[in-house]
């Protein structure tokens, strides 16, 4: 028998050539004594990794039968002292969990990858309860470990295969964090919640020096420079080549009109639809090193004008034709595409292709810091005022690769780009997303012109689109099978998806609309279905109708009661019950623009309050149950609430009135008013709201404004938010006399 001593001497001399390891919380790895280890599981290489992380302890790992009686692997296992896992049946299951516990009343580490097999969706799978019968009446601590950055490594199920991969680079970085101990008694679920939450601390340390944005966009486009790159409903195409090229050319013009001797102007703002066009802006204006800030607009010139001024913008990059078509007043500092292209000489042309192709990715863009800011989006949020929503380059950036990893997105997909680039998930799922994954993008500034999508996605054979529920059933009514036969995904937010309109939509094209969930302050996505895994026995769920997904990579949630929310901790409910929904991750926002204390209120120990009730269910997937942000998802655009009801207060003489939200078969939210002057009809209150300014969209329908007494109301005078609600969808059922 070779020496264990010598035996891990050899596989730490090993692990050691092939990874960095970064080791965080080893010191919650008692020194001596018994200790079980619970861990998620990447790849095959993981047993190894917590073994070398775990300096000063052997660890005993339970290992599946088959892989402990492989020929190449039996010696080595048996060397190792680890534990076969039989999965013939509850006896020998049974003989593995007490196997284990021998181990741990011997005062040995054990460790159980509690997922029971290596991820295949590249996301965190449930956690089994085999777990709890091991450590059950021991008195050992249960610690949570997660592994980090592992996905990409050659030995996970990156790419759907194991093994036949090239590491992205060599020693591989890994980070292994160990938690504190469970309270006991430790059950699965807070053991998949505790190392949920360390895998999001972890990747809060995974950026790279000047990894920002346009440096990563510049070494992808010049990996793939003869390929596509993106289209838009005009006709244009571009190659990767042709689309940095273009991208340099307006850098230098970026930089040449928003540099003087006196100001150097930080952000530039882009009043430019999804095209092409606004698409090449975007890069061009962060290739110059400056901030891209596109402005909403459809939220009205005051808006437009506001978050101008928020952000001190003198420049605005805009087209006439789009502001012909759109109807829209040219801004103050306009400056139009058409202009900029008809100035560039052929001789900077050839210039700018020389640098896009051959130059130092240094001197295509400035040196930037990746917790630097990237872009601000508005969102009016629940106030009505624009909020300026700060999105750094490692937000972005660790958002959009935790996309890639759950949908396995390559060089072979094409993203169908519907969404406005003033929406966070436009901005970041139809214009950095496609660019990072060396495949495409192609455009059209209309997300409710079914006919002309459903065209793009056949002619370019669109494998993603990202859309809304109400613009799904615009898809269904217009668009073919056949149209939609590319397609590989359809993620829909922004709005509840109705389980009737998923399962036509399914009948429809053979696809399932997989929900997810996001805000801005969450660059944005934070949750999302993904399609399940399934191979022979082995399944993994990655769907369940009626959730919005479990959290993506680097992403955690906590559901809490909002009352605890001011208390030194904040704990979590158990599974299954309703309360405040927290996030946190890499991707969570700096802030909001000049509004230190609008920030300070929505962060909680590092955590995102986002305002919305929410439960979590024992295998961590994630359920919105109701929004108590004061805003409502009317089609999928955001409307405040208390705009809605300044106007409303106007029109009544200031009496107390209040907005809410209701259900809707068609858009997914409605409008509905209560209000409490005695002296104006419903009727009177809605034609006095339609000669208003109020958008089209965001106007109550009749039938939805009921004068009432009083208000609903709590214990300590404030308004009950449920009671209004609840009040409303019972005299939105009443049944009552025609109105006219």
């Amino acid at each position: 028998m070779i020496p264990l001593s010598l035996v891990r001497l050899g596989v730490r001399c090993l692990i050691a050539a092939l990874y960095r390891i970064r080791v965080l919380g080893s010191e919650h790895v008692p020194a001596q004594g018994g200790a079980l280890l619970v861990s998620n599981h990447v790849s095959l290489m993981d047993g190894f990794l917590v073994g070398w992380a775990a300096r000063h302890r052997h660890v005993r790992f339970m290992i599946w039968r088959p892989y402990y009686d492989h020929w190449a692997f039996r010696g080595l296992l048996r060397a190792l002292r680890t534990i076969p896992v039989d999965l013939g049946g509850p006896r020998a299951m049974t003989a593995a969990i007490q196997s284990a516990r021998r181990e741990l009343e011997a005062g040995h580490v054990v460790c159980i990858f509690a997922e029971g097999s290596v991820t295949r969706t590249g996301n965190l799978l449930p956690f089994k309860r085999g777990m709890e019968k091991i450590a059950e009446g021991l008195n050992v601590p249960v610690i949570p470990v997660h592994l980090d950055r592992v996905w990409l490594s050659i030995f996970s199920f990156a790419g759907g295969q194991f093994l036949g991969k090239t590491p992205s680079r060599w020693p591989y970085p890994v980070t292994v964090s160990f938690g504190a101990p469970l309270p006991k008694p430790a059950t699965a679920w807070a053991a998949r919640q505790a190392v949920e939450e360390l895998g999001s601390e972890a990747a809060q340390l995974t950026q790279e020096q000047d990894a920002t944005l346009p440096r990563r966009f510049v070494r992808l486009a010049r990996r793939h420079w003869g390929k596509f790159a993106m289209a838009d409903s005009t006709g244009r195409e571009l190659t990767y080549g042709r689309a940095l090229t273009a991208a340099v050319l307006l850098a230098g013009e970026v930089r040449r009109r928003t540099h003087s001797e006196n100001h150097s102007q930080k952000m530039v703002g882009l009043l430019l639809p999804a095209t092409v066009g606004g698409a090449l802006a975007n890069l061009g204006v962060s290739l110059a090193g400056k901030v891209p800030v596109n402005l909403n607009f459809t939220g009205g010139k005051e808006a437009m004008a506001y978050a101008a001024a928020q952000c001190e913008i003198r420049t605005v990059i805009t087209s006439k034709v789009f502001l012909a078509k759109a109807k829209l007043e040219a801004p103050e500092g306009a400056v139009y595409l058409e202009d900029i292209m008809a100035s560039i000489t052929k001789t900077q042309k050839i210039v700018a292709l020389i640098k896009a192709r051959i130059a130092p990715a240094g001197w295509l863009t400035p040196k930037g810091d990746p917790n630097g800011l990237a872009t601000v989006i508005f969102s009016s949020g629940s106030t009505g005022v624009p909020k300026g929503i700060m999105l750094s380059h490692f937000n972005l950036a660790t958002n959009v690769d935790a996309v890639l990893q759950i949908f396995s997105l390559d060089e072979r997909d094409r993203i169908i780009g519907v969404l406005p680039l003033f929406h966070s998930f436009g901005f970041m799922a139809t214009i950095w997303l496609p660019l990072f994954t060396g495949g495409g993008v192609v455009y059209h500034p209309n997300p409710t012109d079914a006919k002309v999508i459903g065209e793009l996605i056949h002619k370019y054979k669109g494998t993603f689109l990202l859309s809304t529920p109400t613009f799904c059933g615009m898809y269904m009514r217009k668009c073919t099978r056949e149209q939609f036969a590319s397609l590989r995904f359809v993620v829909v937010g922004a709005e509840k998806l109705r389980e009737p309109l998923r399962k036509e939509f399914e009948e429809t094209f053979g696809i399932d609309l997989m929900e997810g969930y996001g805000m801005t302050e969450m660059s944005p996505v934070v949750a999302v279905n993904t399609p399940d895994f399934r191979e022979g026995k082995e399944i993994q769920i990655g769907t369940k109708h009626g959730t919005v997904g479990v959290p993506i990579p680097g992403v955690a949630v906590r559901i809490v009661d909002p009352e605890t929310l001011g208390g030194k901790t904040i704990a979590s409910l158990p599974p299954g019950q309703e309360g405040m929904l927290l996030v946190k991750g890499p991707n969570r926002m700096l802030g909001y623009l000049n509004d230190p204390e609008r920030t300070a209120q929505v962060f909680a120990d590092g955590w995102y309050i986002t305002g919305d009730m929410a439960k979590v269910d024992e295998d961590g997937f994630l359920a919105i149950t109701d929004r108590l942000s004061r805003f409502s998802k009317v089609g999928g655009e955001m409307v405040p609430h208390l705009l809605v009801e300044e106007l409303i207060s106007k029109s009544c003489g200031d009496a107390p009135c209040v907005v809410t939200g209701l259900p809707d078969e068609r858009k997914g939210e409605r409008l509905a008013v209560l209000y409490t002057d005695p002296t104006i009809t419903p009727e009177e209150l809605w034609h006095r709201l339609s000669k208003t300014d109020l958008p089209k969209l965001w106007l109550p329908k009749l039938e939805n404004i009921h004068h009432v007494d009083e208000l609903p109301v709590l214990g300590t005078g404030k308004l009950d938010l449920r009671g209004v609600r609840a009040r409303a969808l019972e005299l939105a059922n009443a049944p009552s006399e025609p109105r006219t």
